[in-house]
């Protein structure tokens, strides 16, 4: 499987505890308070992801948040393999015309040996990593770059579809608090 997320809603009757926050966004343009709002969740994410895990003790961190799922352990690690892609995603859609990003397969990811460390490894990464994110869309809707900069597109060949920046900022901002939501849902 690639790093492609199913666009789908949960059954209403059954919660379906892989998709808590329901389907991942895609659209195409943003308001510039939707845009604002991504922004500030991709922003708040590290500490949001800090404050669920706090909430874990060391047994629950090895434990998954549904049949099947991937461990708390390595729903955090996957966040910040995701997130790394979402940088260079991001830099490549300024610096490049309508760039073929790279997929990659998170599940194969997911079971590294680097997928067993310590989760702090990971959330300190999401610290740096996400300041680093919040600068460069924070840059775009100012004076150094146009407002147009958001309809910059970049395509992913798995998936067969073209994307604009406004989709990278509504996805990842979804992505953090879907598998926050997941880190929220072990032991009940």
């Amino acid at each position: 499987m690639t790093d492609a997320m199913p666009n789908r809603m949960p059954d209403a009757a059954a919660p379906d505890r892989r998709f808590p926050t329901g389907p991942m966004p895609t659209p195409l343009t943003l308001t510039p308070q939707e845009r604002a709002e991504a922004v500030a969740a991709i922003r708040a994410l590290p500490a949001e992801l800090r404050a669920a895990v706090a909430q874990l003790g060391e047994s629950q961190l090895d434990t998954p948040y549904r049949e099947g799922g991937w461990t708390a352990r390595q729903v955090v690690h996957h966040v910040g393999d995701s997130h790394l892609n979402a940088y260079a995603r991001l830099k490549l859609t300024l610096t490049e015309s309508n760039p073929t990003i790279r997929p990659y397969e998170q599940t194969l990811w997911a079971e590294l040996p680097d997928s067993q460390l310590p989760v702090e490894v990971s959330l300190s990464l999401l610290d740096s990593l996400h300041n680093r994110i919040v600068a460069v869309l924070d840059g775009v809707g100012g004076t150094d770059w146009g407002g147009a900069d958001w309809a910059r597109q970049w395509t992913h060949p798995a998936q067969g579809r073209t994307y604009t920046l406004d989709t990278l900022a509504a996805m990842y901002a979804w992505h953090g608090r879907h598998h926050t939501a997941h880190l929220k849902l072990i032991g009940k």
